[in-house]
Formats: C-alpha cells, sequence, structure tokens
C-alpha cells in the first residue's frame, strides 16, 4: 500500500521555500531543528546585529515556522514542529550539514544561555 504525504498549496510551498532560501534563516532553522535558541545566541553565531537576527526570526515566526517561549527576561526560539509545513522543512533539513558545533563554540566561550 503506498501511503499520500501530505500535500502543500504551492503558495504556502513557495514561501516557505523563498525564506529558506536564505543561508542565515536556512542555518537558524538547523541549529533551531535540535536546540531552543535566542536572538543574543543567533547574533553571536552569525555576528551580525540583533535588528538583522530579529528580522529572520520574525519572518519564519510569521508563517509558523519558528514558535517563542519566554523564561524569565529571555524569549528563546525553537522550530514549531506543529506547522503544516513541518514535513516540508524538515525534508529541506535533513540535507544540511549539522549546526551543532556552533552551539558548542557559544559553550566553550561562555556564552550559551542556559535559562531553568
Amino acid at each position: 500500500m503506498k501511503v499520500k504525504s501530505r500535500e502543500i498549496e504551492v503558495e504556502k510551498a513557495g514561501v516557505v521555500l523563498k525564506l529558506l532560501g536564505d543561508k542565515t534563516r536556512l542555518s537558524m532553522m538547523k541549529l533551531l531543528e535540535q536546540n531552543d535558541c535566542c536572538v543574543c545566541e543567533f547574533v553571536e553565531i552569525f555576528d551580525i546585529s540583533q535588528s538583522a537576527i530579529s528580522q529572520h526570526l520574525r519572518k519564519l515566526k510569521d508563517i509558523g515556522l519558528v514558535k517563542e517561549n519566554r523564561k524569565g527576561q529571555w524569549i528563546f526560539y525553537s522550530l514549531n514542529r506543529n506547522s503544516d509545513m513541518v514535513e516540508l522543512v524538515q525534508s529541506i533539513l535533513n540535507f544540511i550539514p549539522d549546526q551543532n558545533e556552533r552551539i558548542k563554540e557559544l559553550e566553550k566561550q561562555g556564552l550559551r544561555i542556559i535559562c531553568e
């Protein structure tokens, strides 16, 4: 028996693919696949301004690919596994090299924010 995967509207798929066509956003999504991260961590990882990181995250959040969770004074972002686009995104992320070395480097520098 052949299992049919969920179909996605062409317009929605186009928006997702366009957003993931940016290497920073694509790398962010790969990091968020396994980690929760805050804006300041992304600023350190990508060495770009806080406003640029916030713009990237806003675009990803607006289409439902990422979600935010407040922990104290920090807002952490993660992959929204409830998005109707998660299967498409996950299939793309499967081809992207692991980015966890960037998180390990932050930890080594003492720049990783851990909130309990």
